[in-house]
């Protein structure tokens, strides 16, 4: 109990630590505040965009526990603070081919401090929005503190990921959290514009535009999945697995979903057949996947103020199968598959965005670039600017 209890609430920064940590989080806020209402939104987007590949790349060079504790590395601020546990650890463990590395601890703390960055940013959001409601903006408070609350969900599985030793369903669940922040985080840009304009085109379209984000959502957890399992090299050859179409796989054991990695939930090692059947049920749910989102990409092509967004979506649903099947038969390369992580989420930003586009909902009219003067008026006895 006192081990899951640690796992789960542990705090490694020192209070001198975390106080520096802390000022220089209300320094981004302050920068936030006085961001145009438009250019905080779209920097929030672009950054968790950002974000999501990055995590990617932390899961691919195996930086995920370069700094074993959380939120700082080794109890300390930067990797710099904490060279002496570090080169400790590298000794340790025999060299920098382990968990543990300067490179490593450094990949893995850029990946905090952005999320930490974005995490603000959206606290500042949420001021601006209540702020905003207050004073007569006609501005809906749901998505805000949604996003606020989302955010601090993500920083509990990104605690988790590392505390919990890298358990594959909750670094693949953290993917997952990051996917729906991007997605919530358009949504609320899209929602606050007003040059989108709604067309009309029908249940049919509605459904199968939802159907396709579904179905890429699924393929992108299985592709999380496939990658926190390091299963990504079970399969040689396309488009067959290991010469065949049906390859010799353990379906059970590979989508036993709560195990440690490398293991079986009974605590032997995970065998081959398993990592086979993770990696192919990828391969065989892309050709579904592909369907799926063609189907909307034709449903999308009769309507003529949609048909750029459909040629967008079609265009990133090739990439994603060259990239897909570039990394089988070039062995992984670390680009493509980060590259294939960011596709998967342009993807599903582009898929939203037809969502919202044919989407009944009334638009609220966008918010003033005046509203997040507001708090410059209060802070710096400035005047707010007309419009």
């Amino acid at each position: 109990m006192n081990v899951a209890s640690n796992a789960i609430w542990q705090f490694s920064l020192h209070w001198v630590q975390a106080l520096v940590w802390v000022v220089v989080l209300v320094g981004v806020f302050w920068m936030g505040l006085r961001m145009r209402w438009s250019k905080l939104t779209a920097v929030l987007v672009f950054l968790t965009l950002d974000l999501v590949m990055f995590g990617s790349y932390v899961r691919l060079t195996d930086s995920g526990l370069g700094c074993p504790d959380w939120p700082g590395c080794y109890a300390k601020f930067t990797p710099i603070q904490a060279h002496t546990q570090i080169a400790q650890a590298v000794q340790e463990q025999g060299g920098t081919q382990g968990n543990v590395s300067p490179f490593k601890a450094w990949i893995e703390m850029i990946h905090r401090y952005a999320g930490s960055i974005i995490g603000t940013l959206i606290m500042v959001l949420l001021a601006r929005a209540i702020w905003a409601r207050r004073h007569g903006e006609d501005i809906q408070l749901g998505l805000p503190v949604a996003l606020f609350f989302w955010v601090l969900l993500q920083g509990l599985f990104g605690k988790w990921t590392v505390t919990m030793q890298l358990i594959p369903l909750i670094v693949t669940l953290h993917l997952m959290g990051g996917i729906i922040l991007l997605l919530l985080l358009a949504w609320f840009w899209m929602r606050n514009r007003a040059d989108l304009i709604s067309v009309n085109a029908g249940t049919l379209t509605r459904a199968l535009l939802w159907i396709a984000m579904i179905t890429v959502g699924i393929q992108i957890f299985l592709g999380g999945w496939t990658s926190t399992n390091y299963a990504a090299l079970a399969c040689s050859g396309f488009p067959t697995c290991n010469g065949s179409f049906d390859p010799t796989a353990n379906w059970e054991q590979g989508f036993t979903l709560w195990r440690h990695l490398g293991e079986n939930a009974d605590g032997s090692p995970i065998t081959t057949a398993a990592l086979v059947a993770i990696q192919w049920g990828h391969r065989l749910f892309a050709v579904v996947t592909t369907v799926a989102v063609f189907a909307a990409v034709a449903a999308l092509w009769r309507h003529p103020p949609l048909r750029r967004l459909a040629a967008w979506i079609s265009f990133a649903l090739v990439l994603q199968v060259i990239f897909g099947i570039t990394l089988v038969t070039e062995g992984h390369p670390i680009l493509i598959a980060v590259a294939h992580n960011g596709g998967s989420a342009i993807l599903m930003l582009l898929l939203v965005t037809g969502i919202y586009r044919v989407s009944a909902t009334v638009r609220s009219r966008a918010p003033s670039e005046s509203l997040g003067s507001a708090f410059v008026k209060v802070t710096a006895a400035q005047p707010l600017p007309k419009h």
